[in-house]
C-alpha cells in the first residue's frame, strides 16, 4: 500500500461499556502488582459507563514513517528518520493533527485522530474483554516490553492481536493520541484528579507502546504523555474519519 493509502476499517455504531467498574480496581492493581502500577491510576477509567458510539471509520493500522515522510517533504514538516514499514515515533499532538488535516485535503475525506471512546469502542467491540483480543494476556499478540525487542515492528506484524472488527496495532507498537482532552469520566471517585498538571500534553493516548508493559494494553487503560521525550515514550497515532464512503481503501495518485 502506497504512502498516500489509507487503509480504512468501519467501525458500526454501537454501545460502548466504557472503562472499569470500580468494585474490580482492586483486582485489577492486584493481577498487575508486578508492573508497580498504583490504583488511583486504574481508579482513572471508572465508573463502567455504556457510551453510544456513531459509526466511523479508524485506519487498520498507525501512521507509517514512509507515509510521515511524504507529509513532511510536501509541507516542511520535521522529518522523522525511522524503517519505513514502522509506525511514526516521537509525533507531537500538534504534529499529528497537522498530519491528519494534511492528508484529509490530500484524499478528500475529514481524516482526524480518533476520540478516546471511538478508540476503545474499536478495540473492545461490543462486549468488556480487556484486551483487543480477548480477556486473556497472550505474549506475542502485541509489541509490549514482555516481547523483549525494544523497538517498533512493521505496522500489522501481529494479526492475532486484532480487535473485533479487524483494527491491527492497538495494543503495543506505539503508544496512539486521541483527540480528547484528560478529565475524569463522570461519576469517577472524587480522588481522581481533575487535571493532569504532571502531563507533559493534556490529551489521551491509548494502547501502549513497545516500551511499556502490559496493563498499558488494556483497552480500558486511558493515560497520556507523562515524559516530554516522545519518541522514548513511544507515541505515534493513527486517524479516524467519519463513515461515509464507498471503498475500503482511499488513495490521491
Amino acid at each position: 500500500m502506497g504512502a498516500r493509502q489509507i487503509e480504512w476499517v468501519d467501525i458500526p455504531a454501537g454501545a460502548l461499556q466504557r472503562g472499569t467498574p470500580l468494585d474490580q480496581v482492586d483486582a485489577l492493581t492486584v493481577r498487575y502488582a508486578h508492573t508497580g502500577v498504583p490504583r488511583a491510576w486504574y481508579e482513572k477509567e471508572t465508573p463502567r459507563t455504556q457510551v453510544v458510539v456513531p459509526a466511523f471509520r479508524l485506519a487498520r493500522t498507525p501512521v507509517t514513517v514512509a507515509q510521515w515522510r511524504v507529509f513532511a517533504e510536501a509541507t516542511g514538516a520535521r522529518a522523522i528518520s525511522g524503517i519505513d514499514e514502522h509506525p511514526v515515533v516521537g509525533v507531537s499532538w500538534d504534529e499529528a493533527t497537522a498530519y491528519a488535516a494534511w492528508i484529509g485535503s490530500q484524499l478528500g475525506v475529514d481524516a482526524r485522530l480518533p476520540t478516546e471512546d471511538e478508540w476503545e469502542r474499536a478495540a473492545r467491540g461490543d462486549d468488556t474483554r480487556e484486551f483487543p483480543w480477548g480477556d486473556e494476556y497472550v505474549t506475542g499478540r502485541a509489541n509490549l516490553f514482555d516481547l523483549g525487542l525494544g523497538t517498533t515492528t512493521p505496522v500489522g506484524s501481529f494479526p492475532d492481536g486484532a480487535s473485533p472488527f479487524g483494527v491491527l496495532d492497538l495494543a503495543g507498537n506505539v503508544d496512539e493520541w486521541t483527540s480528547t482532552l484528560y478529565a475524569p469520566y463522570p461519576g469517577a471517585p472524587d480522588d481522581v484528579p481533575a487535571v493532569e498538571d504532571w502531563a507533559a500534553d493534556p490529551h489521551i493516548t491509548r494502547g501502549g507502546a513497545f516500551r511499556h508493559d502490559v496493563d498499558l494494553a488494556r483497552c480500558a487503560r486511558r493515560h497520556g504523555a507523562y515524559e516530554a521525550d516522545l519518541v522514548a515514550v513511544g507515541i505515534g497515532f493513527r486517524l479516524a474519519a467519519s463513515n461515509d464512503r464507498d471503498s475500503a481503501t482511499v488513495q490521491s495518485d
